[in-house]
């Protein structure tokens, strides 16, 4: 099959540029790059179709295609009036008016459209729905995340509905979601507790059933194990690992070097929690005895002493950061800097692998939660969120591959991480790594993609909802009624 990947926002080019150091480039990108990989592997065509940005602060973005491998075609397509970078919450106004008819027009220049397409997001779930409704192409729906639950816990801070509405344009985004949804042949979903949670909130009644097993599709993620796995090296691994030892010795007490760490590799969003993780940490003296506490920031070098290279939320999660560690007494227990790129991540977790280390996510809710099963694989122990995919990838009837915590209890963090860090090490590191080889490989998602899209490729002729014609001429904009009853709700 000739496949078509659907992906508007961040953006993808041969050295993964930008990868965890912007909202936009971060894990989705790797699980649509490797998903596509994989794809090939099996024998199909895969374009991932993007935006084109002419911005001299996005230099890698300007050429109209590229390639992954020489497997894997990057087509970058004209989208807006402008060619600069615009996050993916002001990509709305311009997938229906621009980017799809362009996609079409290039498609149709060539003399060939894919046999089928996979949106990815909210917008390139609408993106998909309108080429259905454009080219005739049918498509398949990953959502990743959708916004209702994150407006949820939005709301629940006390910002209100006009500010979140005025920053992450939740109107248009739970309307393009519930379109994409629609619209999908099957909707590909990481765990059945996505499936339930996510497209059973209220937003989204009237768009989809998630009981309705003819409409979805189960597939795990997977991990890339030549990057990821134990045994996995890469060419500059030596070099990683003086950078961490170099970064240990500015951040770490001379006296508590030796010790083990708890890292936590994501972005510095309040929705992944590092403040709380902190807490934890200063709030156990028994943690602290035992080791470390570090936290890898993308490109951020030094983020406990600089606010360099950070952005507005990112500098507030670090101010919060350094106000635990200032006045929970960790000066010279926490240390933090960046990385750049998965094979350095990796070398970072085998590194700290050999130091009897454990991994941490407490992220207020993880719809899957990939970081997690690419530590495990280079033998870290995990401690991560109960809420989301951890809940499903970790535990199991059989037993427990990682340990599962209340993100918003820090004693119950901490002791999460003494006991991963204590005797059961060794138990959890095993149980983790084999996991990931029996469960998590990209493989197995490809194989579960061919099945979903050929699912998707059989129409049932069901009633469609209509698409608002802001999403094609850029006027009415999509009313906030649907924002106003989740406010009061």
């Amino acid at each position: 099959m000739h496949l078509a990947f659907l992906n508007p926002q961040g953006n993808f080019d041969p050295n993964d540029s930008y990868w965890t150091e912007h909202p936009d480039f971060g894990g989705q990108l790797v699980y649509v790059k490797n998903v596509a990989l994989s794809l090939a592997e099996l024998g199909h065509r895969v374009d991932i179709v993007t935006r084109q940005i002419v911005d001299d602060d996005w230099p890698e973005f300007a050429h109209p295609e590229s390639t992954y491998d020489g497997r894997v075609r990057i087509l970058r397509i004209p989208c807006g009036d402008s060619d600069r970078f615009l996050r993916k919450e002001d990509l709305w106004p311009y997938l229906g008016r621009d980017w799809v008819p362009n996609i079409v027009a290039h498609y149709r220049s060539v003399g060939e459209l894919p046999d089928a397409a996979t949106g990815h997001y909210g917008d390139g779930g609408l993106a998909a729905a309108l080429l259905q409704s454009a080219a005739g192409i049918p498509y398949t729906f990953t959502g990743h995340s959708l916004g209702a639950q994150k407006f949820d816990k939005l709301a629940s801070s006390g910002a209100s509905m006009e500010e979140l509405d005025g920053h992450y344009r939740f109107a248009r985004r739970l309307e393009g979601e519930r379109v994409a949804m629609n619209h999908a042949g099957v909707v590909i979903t990481s765990t059945s507790q996505e499936r339930f949670d996510q497209y059973g909130h209220a937003a989204y009644e009237g768009a989809i059933d998630p009981n309705d097993d003819s409409r979805f599709s189960v597939i795990p993620p997977g991990v890339a194990l030549d990057v990821f796995g134990a045994g996995a090296r890469h060419p500059g691994e030596t070099e990683v690992r003086q950078v961490v030892e170099a970064m240990l010795r500015r951040d770490i007490a001379p006296s508590r070097r030796s010790l083990p760490v708890v890292v936590a590799s994501s972005r510095l969003d309040p929705k992944k929690n590092p403040v709380v993780l902190a807490e934890a940490f200063a709030g156990s003296s028994s943690l602290q005895d035992t080791a470390n506490l570090v936290f890898i920031t993308g490109a951020l070098t030094d983020p406990l002493r600089s606010d360099a290279g950070a952005g507005e939320t990112e500098a507030a999660v670090l101010r919060d950061l350094r106000t635990m560690v200032r006045e929970g007494g960790l000066d010279g227990k926490v240390a933090a800097f960046g990385v750049q790129g998965q094979a350095a991540l990796s070398g970072v977790y085998r590194y700290l692998a050999d130091r009897r280390s454990v991994f941490a996510l407490t992220a207020l809710y993880e719809p899957f939660g990939l970081a997690p099963l690419e530590a495990a694989a280079a033998g870290l122990p995990v401690v991560a969120t109960r809420n989301g995919g951890p809940s499903e990838s970790l535990v199991d009837e059989n037993g427990e591959y990682g340990v599962l915590v209340d993100p918003t209890d820090p004693a119950d963090i901490a002791t999460a991480c003494l006991r991963a860090l204590g005797p059961e090490w060794e138990r959890f590191a095993r149980a983790g790594r084999q996991r990931v080889l029996d469960r998590y490989t990209w493989d197995r998602t490809a194989e579960g993609y061919v099945y979903a899209i050929e699912a998707s490729r059989a129409s049932d002729g069901r009633p469609l909802l209509p698409i608002h014609p802001y999403f094609s001429v850029g006027t009415p904009d999509v009313p906030d009624d649907r924002l106003r009853d989740l406010s009061r709700s």
